[in-house]
């Protein structure tokens, strides 16, 4: 009797379980995995603040998602990242806008050399700038969060003490940051970051233009004894998700996610200014590292010799139907809100 009652309990739970009326744990739970493309080495900020998103997303979903990463390139290269989230080769990418010329014209404006202090504030005023305008560019993707990197500035192997001291001088430089140094008197150099240390120690090139906690990161502070503090232009990072991944996920994931749009923005640029910091005082101690000041006169030549620079982004992205003149006054107004709000 007792062996014919345990088969007809088990038939019983057996049945309900084909039903649906009662869950295993392993089906109640299904585990989502995504995967997390992205192009700069592992110890850069891009990448620590996708490990940050990965787990905070892990933790705050009590372990529904998984996000498996993929730094240094390893998934996608650079100027594949966003066409390979849209193909589905990766659910989730990380890409730096300016690394494709003219694709997008609304984020484009914030690369331009508007003078910004901190990568925390460029990075609000991207993520503002792309909800309020909803970039036609980004459509097909998700838009999960945007950041900037800090202001780029000049790593020299000879002191740069004024812009007089920047003319004719060889820098590796990329994006939107040639035309700023062309402009400046310097020549813009174009070539892989892997291969600058080799250029600046043959002389082909006499240093990079970039944000300084690559000092460290990157080790620049080895090869490039000096700095000059210059706030040149910063460069517009989206993290974006395939949108068919994006539609199929619950909706208790998709508000985890959502919360952490802004947040992420935020916190990166945190992050990354700190970083800085840290980097400057590494490079110092370490190496002896020198940074200089331009004068207020050469900051305000800079402000007079990039200024056509908007003009003409303007007067571009108008004659394609995109509100640049109103876009450039957007970031302007926004920069002097976050840098009031953040002194």
């Amino acid at each position: 009797m007792k062996s014919r009652f345990f088969t007809v309990i088990a038939l019983v739970l057996g049945l309900l379980l084909v039903i649906g009326i009662m869950t295993p744990p392993a089906l109640a739970a299904q585990e989502i995995k995504l995967t997390y493309a992205n192009f700069p080495p592992a110890q850069t900020f891009p990448s620590v603040q996708m490990e940050r998103w990965a787990k905070e997303v892990e933790k705050r979903t009590n372990g529904k998602v998984k996000v498996q990463t993929f730094p240094g390139g390893t998934l996608l290269p650079a100027k594949n990242i966003f066409d390979g989230v849209i193909s589905g080769t990766a659910d989730i990418g990380n890409f730096a806008m300016s690394y494709q010329p003219g694709r997008f014209p609304v984020s484009e404006a914030v690369d331009l050399p508007m003078g910004f202090q901190s990568a925390k504030v460029a990075s609000l005023v991207l993520y503002d700038l792309i909800e309020k305008y909803r970039p036609k560019e980004l459509e097909k993707v998700k838009i999960i969060t945007a950041f900037t990197c800090p202001p780029n500035d000049l790593m020299t192997s000879k002191p740069v003490r004024s812009l007089a001291d920047l003319k004719g001088m060889e820098l590796r430089v990329s994006g939107t940051g040639a035309e700023v140094i062309k402009r400046l008197g310097g020549i813009p150099i174009a070539m892989p970051m892997s291969d600058t240390p080799e250029a600046i120690q043959k002389g082909i090139v006499k240093g990079i233009v970039s944000s300084l906690e690559t000092l460290k990161d990157f080790n620049y502070a080895a090869y490039c004894p000096y700095a000059t503090e210059a706030n040149l232009f910063v460069v517009s990072f989206a993290v974006v998700m395939n949108r068919e991944k994006w539609e199929s996920l619950p909706a208790d994931v998709k508000k985890v996610i959502d919360d952490m749009r802004r947040e992420q923005a935020e916190w990166t640029g945190d992050y990354v200014d700190r970083h800085t910091k840290e980097s400057l005082a590494w490079s110092k101690d370490k190496y002896n590292h020198q940074v200089f000041q331009l004068s207020k006169k050469d900051r305000m030549e800079i402000q007079k010799l990039v200024q056509p620079m908007l003009d003409e982004y303007a007067k571009r992205t108008e004659a394609q139907g995109v509100p640049g003149k109103k876009i450039v006054g957007d970031v302007q107004q926004l920069r002097k809100k976050y840098e009031r709000k953040y002194r």
